[in-house]
């Protein structure tokens, strides 16, 4: 929430919510910022959240959990958000933030995919394209998206990122470990951008608890701490870099997570000799064998 900075009176958006955790956690952050009169707690309640999700259960459990957090009329609509055109959506529609988790892998039939100018079956590609569009100028945004999207050479990654890269300024990509976010099944990594300026420089950001997350053993406040504290002044440090617009690629506009301060470079061994080794190993093997063979 930090990198983002919601702030009050500000349309927060979440086209995929799943159980609407961004959006709850927005509402805390909100709501610990300071006082407020009875005008602007009417509108965190009421005008500040809202999302769209497909699935039934997902759709109840989103709603439950506002209700929980104590957002107590929740701005959730039962659609598919995939479905709406990207061609209909006038300024009235656009939000100042973006907070959103997409699904990963899903796949959306042509009909779908005709709503968007750059077609593909990602359903997280094409969720990335549409928050992009329902940003307003100087909106932002702070989306999860598996860590692929950044190196892949299929035509709807490159023109995505391209996309991206031309009509917002990224200015961090967060590099997850595996596991933090459940269910995910893939790395991921955390766009932040900010619409309606190209991008002049990418702040990266490698992160490393130093332990195997999990479902019992999640990411926390005190994982983040560094980042946090050093995404405020886009500092290089160990685990983290930043990278001149002008120098990517404009081929393939390649994101790739690649640390140079990293340590040594790892050599990749050629297929016929590791085949050698393991041919040596067989060998060495066989000659144990043999050995305790003519002990017995």
């Amino acid at each position: 929430m930090r990198v983002v900075q919601p702030r009050l009176g500000e349309k927060i958006y979440d086209g995929a919510v799943g159980s609407a955790g961004f959006l709850c956690e927005a509402f805390e952050y909100l709501r610990s910022t300071g006082s407020r009169t009875t005008a602007q707690d009417r509108t965190l309640q009421t005008r500040t959240f809202y999302g769209k999700e497909k699935k039934s259960l997902a759709y109840v459990i989103g709603i439950m959990n506002m209700i929980l957090h104590g957002i107590e009329a929740p701005n959730i609509v039962h659609t598919n958000t995939l479905t709406e055109n990207l061609a209909d959506i006038q300024e009235k529609d656009r939000f100042d933030v973006v907070l959103a988790n997409p699904p990963f892998g899903g796949k959306e039939r042509p009909e779908v995919q005709q709503n968007f100018p750059i077609r593909t079956g990602e359903t997280a590609f094409l969720f990335l394209q549409h928050f992009i569009k329902i940003l307003k100028a100087g909106g932002r945004g702070g989306v999860v998206i598996k860590n692929t999207f950044l190196s892949n050479t299929d035509n709807a990654s490159v023109s995505l990122r391209k996309l991206l890269l031309e009509s917002c300024d990224l200015h961090t990509v967060l590099d997850c470990p595996g596991g933090t976010f459940q269910g995910a099944g893939v790395k991921t990594v955390v766009l932040f951008f900010e619409k309606g300026a190209p991008t002049r420089k990418v702040w990266f950001y490698q992160l490393d608890p130093g332990r195997n997350l999990g479902k019992t053993n999640p990411l926390n406040a005190a994982d983040m701490a560094e980042f946090i504290e050093l995404q405020k002044t886009l500092a290089d440090s160990p685990k983290s870099w930043s990278v001149d617009a002008k120098s990517i690629d404009r081929a393939t506009f390649d994101l790739s997570v690649k640390n140079p301060n990293g340590g040594e470079e790892v050599t990749h061994r050629s297929p016929q000799a590791i085949m050698e080794e393991i041919a040596a190993l067989d060998a060495e093997s066989a000659e144990v064998l043999e050995n305790i063979r003519r002990l017995l």
